[in-house]
């Protein structure tokens, strides 16, 4: 008997955890349910939904740009210094034979205004010198004597160690041409 009273005291205890366990469970649920800790939330979603709606601003108008055409591009720079122009007289009758060279193929040079190009260096390969000019881009470009540059049927007339001597062809203001020398000298000189 020992054996089944043991079973039966087992299975009693048994019924009695489960008991207690779902009483405990219970008591847990029935702490969290009472009480609403929520409830001063939900009155203050339910106050702002029941607010009137607002209105959002219509977007401003959009006002399109307006280009502006530079006008001026065919005058003299402000930043070169003028061109004096003498009435005729001996100087003009010198620069008779002056005009820009014709059937002149144009080098890369020539692309950019005289202003714009800065010399860098110099080289010398066999006897030659050669100028390293550095054009508004940042290429760098070697030329001779001879070469132009410059907007102007600017030619190099010779190169020095710190200079480039440079011999431009500009309107005389009457109809007619007349040489203008010109130097580009070697950047952090100027």
């Amino acid at each position: 008997m020992s054996g089944a009273n043991g079973s039966k005291v087992m299975q009693t205890m048994s019924g009695i955890i489960r008991l207690f366990g779902l009483m405990l469970a219970t008591l847990l649920l029935a702490g969290c349910s009472g009480g609403d800790q929520f409830s001063d939330l939900r009155s203050f979603m339910k106050e702002v939904e029941n607010k009137p709606r607002g209105r959002i601003a219509p977007l401003p108008e959009f006002e399109s740009y307006t280009t502006f055409t530079y006008g001026a591009a065919n005058q003299r720079s402000p930043f070169e210094p003028p061109v004096i122009v003498a009435q005729k007289s001996s100087e003009q009758e010198k620069n008779i034979g002056v005009k820009p060279p014709q059937n002149h193929v144009k080098e890369y040079l020539e692309r950019f205004q005289l202003a714009s190009l800065a010399m860098v260096g110099t080289l010398q390969q066999d006897n030659s010198t050669f100028a390293l000019i550095e054009d508004s881009q940042g290429g760098v470009h070697r030329v001779q004597v001879g070469d132009y540059m410059g907007d102007k049927w600017g030619q190099i007339e010779s190169i020095e160690d710190a200079r480039v001597d440079i011999t431009e062809i500009v309107s005389d203001g009457a109809g007619g041409w007349l040489r203008r020398p010109r130097v580009v000298e070697l950047r952090g000189l100027q």
